[in-house]
């Protein structure tokens, strides 16, 4: 899995190494005539970070697939930066802020050595043929005009690299012991996660056989004791139409997530709330207090690469991720997705007097 593509540079580049990005002039001339290498977009909004010296957050090693829906996906030589996310400038304004992915070829170690790679090391003849115009012109694609749109949706069509990731990945099977060996080695994750991963899954197997609501009351019971979740897999409670309530929360604002219990009290069976679903990820932040980000109203629909209008109210909290520890198809994906939130899931740190202004600040955890 660490080996390099005939087109790419294997830095096996691990969490918390100090990187260089390369300079445009470098990264264009890895480029092919779509701005792509391996299939990879490198977009308009990654300009603005050349020559800078950023931390690596994770290996990129593997993602999920939320364009078709299959489960992980196999990412070669590919890793997240520190902190960058996608603006959506070239992009119509696009809230998702999704972590970028950089090729290993677009950066280099630091301390930089006079005999560093080449900007052309690994890249073949068919590369070096694009521009910064050529970034700019491959954001969006020509849209068929019978194709029926919704009015949750705008009319451009985009390609982004969350849009791309068919392309530049491959199927990553959940039994691949690989993946886990390469989450550890990488520095993503640490043995005693994988081995409470583990554990999950052999609990969530034992409650196929029965006893549901013992096993359950035992695990919330344990969990407790060492200060750790509830069991995040149970049904909502709302029958019919999910409530709604309304805060118009505002970017800066501390909140606090509401409890396990409340926020049941307002999705659906099937974990919903207005077609937003409470994940399982999301439990582990029950009760704790956080700043809002900022409200999320358009988005790039992942498989059909429209701009979509949200509806209902989504808030997005500072460093609230999904961190992919749950959830058996997308186990430990490192791409950090904002979760987002709705606004009866939370409530202001003023309506909750037992929880001090000091605490707020110094009580956000860091979303690892």
């Amino acid at each position: 899995m660490a080996s390099a593509g005939k087109n790419g540079v294997a830095l096996n580049l691990h969490s918390g190494e100090i990187v260089q990005i390369r300079s445009k002039e470098e990264i264009l001339a890895t480029l092919d005539d779509k701005g792509r290498l391996n299939g990879l977009p490198f977009m308009p909004e990654m300009l603005k970070h050349c020559g800078k010296q950023v931390r690596v957050y994770k290996s990129a090693h593997k993602t999920c697939d939320t364009v078709d829906k299959t489960g992980s996906r196999q990412v070669p030589n590919t890793v997240h930066l520190e902190g960058l996310r996608c603006g959506g400038e070239a992009h119509g304004a696009c809230q998702a802020g999704c972590m970028l992915f950089w090729n290993e070829a677009w950066l280099r170690r630091v301390p930089v050595k006079s005999e560093s790679v080449s900007p052309a090391n690994g890249v073949n003849g068919k590369h070096g043929k694009c521009s910064e115009e050529t970034l700019w012109s491959n954001t969006t694609r020509a849209t068929n005009s019978n194709d029926q749109v919704s009015q949750d949706f705008l009319a451009e069509t985009y390609v982004c690299q969350t849009t791309e990731i068919p392309k530049f990945s491959k199927p990553l099977r959940w039994w691949d012991i690989r993946q886990y060996v390469k989450d550890v080695t990488s520095g993503n994750v640490t043995v005693r996660q994988v081995i409470e991963a583990i554990a999950f899954r052999l609990f969530q197997l034992v409650l196929r056989v029965g006893g549901y609501r013992a096993l359950t009351s035992a695990y919330d019971w344990f969990q407790r004791t060492r200060g750790g979740t509830p069991y995040p897999f149970r049904e909502g409670k709302v029958a019919s139409k999910t409530p709604l309530e309304t805060l118009n929360l505002q970017p800066g604002e501390m909140v606090q997530v509401k409890s396990y219990e409340e926020i049941l009290e307002t999705v659906n069976k099937v974990g919903k709330n207005r077609g937003m679903r409470f994940d399982a990820e999301l439990v582990k932040y029950c009760g704790k207090p956080f700043k809002v980000l900022g409200r999320v109203e358009r988005i790039i629909d992942e498989k059909t690469g429209t701009m979509r209008r949200l509806q209902n109210d989504c808030i997005v909290l500072e460093n609230v991720i999904c961190a992919g520890q749950l959830t058996a198809l997308r186990t430990f994906c490192p791409t950090a997705t904002q979760a987002y939130w709705r606004e009866i899931w939370l409530r202001r740190i003023s309506d909750v007097p037992q929880v001090s202004a000091q605490h707020c600040l110094t009580a956000v955890p860091n979303g690892q």
